[in-house]
């Protein structure tokens, strides 16, 4: 194909692009170098999200930042810069909320540049299966930080209720008794209910029997951590902790009862 109208009218600043490379042969060339390494730093970027190493991501951020504006990608160096900035800064929150934009963002140059080379489509990008919601967790937590974490990871798996203290988690039970709830994830320290107030709801009215709960808290000192395996929770992940944590820790919890 090899059509330069067909990048500009995609948002490609080609005559930007060539102050650097000088003519298209050397453009081209450079493109091809570009589709052959940017599925490695997607799969880095990925794989530094989930251990929130910010900084190992800001790294792949930056080079893929450095790339899309050599090539005339304005779109895609934006959002890499603001990624790259914002991992500097340990904003992982950041990350979360925009990482799937970035993606998307990647994802369509790639498909354009093999649409302008007359490649057939490669599937660079590894995308995770999504599969069909069926089932949910209750998370308990008077952090939205917190909150807002474990729901974007889960959110495309599961359906992911947020309580923002055990009075609210309380409202939900029983307002949807027929509901199954496959893990409950409860913090411990939160105001008007708190996490030992609502583990001791779930035994008073017999949960622990059909809903695990594990424990996700602050508080690593002895007492507490005694006084929650009182309870017959799965197990116990004390803050702060990255997405892999969170997924094998969700994983067991509701592996306990399938």
């Amino acid at each position: 194909m090899k059509n330069v109208e067909f990048l500009i009218n995609n948002g490609v600043e080609i005559e930007k692009a060539l102050e650097l490379f000088g003519d298209m042969e050397m453009y081209d060339n450079t493109l091809e170098d570009f589709l052959a390494g940017i599925g490695e730093k997607v799969d880095n970027l990925k794989k530094y999200k989930e251990s929130a190493d910010m900084s190992n991501y800001a790294i792949y951020a930056h080079s893929i930042k450095s790339d899309a504006r050599y090539l005339g990608f304005v779109k895609l160096a934006d959002l890499s810069y603001q990624h790259e900035m914002n991992s500097k800064s340990n904003n992982v929150m950041f990350v979360y909320e925009h990482y799937e934009e970035l993606i998307n963002e990647i994802s369509r140059i790639i498909s354009l540049v093999e649409q302008y080379m007359g490649k057939a489509p490669s599937n660079i990008i590894k995308e995770d299966i999504v599969t069909e919601k069926d089932k949910t967790i209750l998370v308990v937590d008077d952090s939205d930080l917190v909150s807002n974490f474990i729901k974007k990871i889960f959110n495309s798996t599961f359906e992911v209720l947020i309580a923002r203290d055990g009075a609210q988690a309380i409202k939900i039970l029983e307002e949807n008794p027929n509901k199954k709830i496959d893990a409950a994830l409860i913090d411990l320290n939160m105001p008007n209910v708190n996490g030992y107030q609502l583990l001791e709801y779930f035994k008073m009215h017999n949960l622990f029997v059909r809903i695990p709960v594990s424990i996700i808290t602050g508080n690593d000192d002895r007492e507490s951590i005694e006084k929650s395996f009182k309870y017959p929770i799965v197990d116990l992940l004390t803050k702060p902790f990255n997405e892999r944590d969170i997924k094998v820790f969700v994983e067991k919890t509701i592996g306990t009862y399938n």
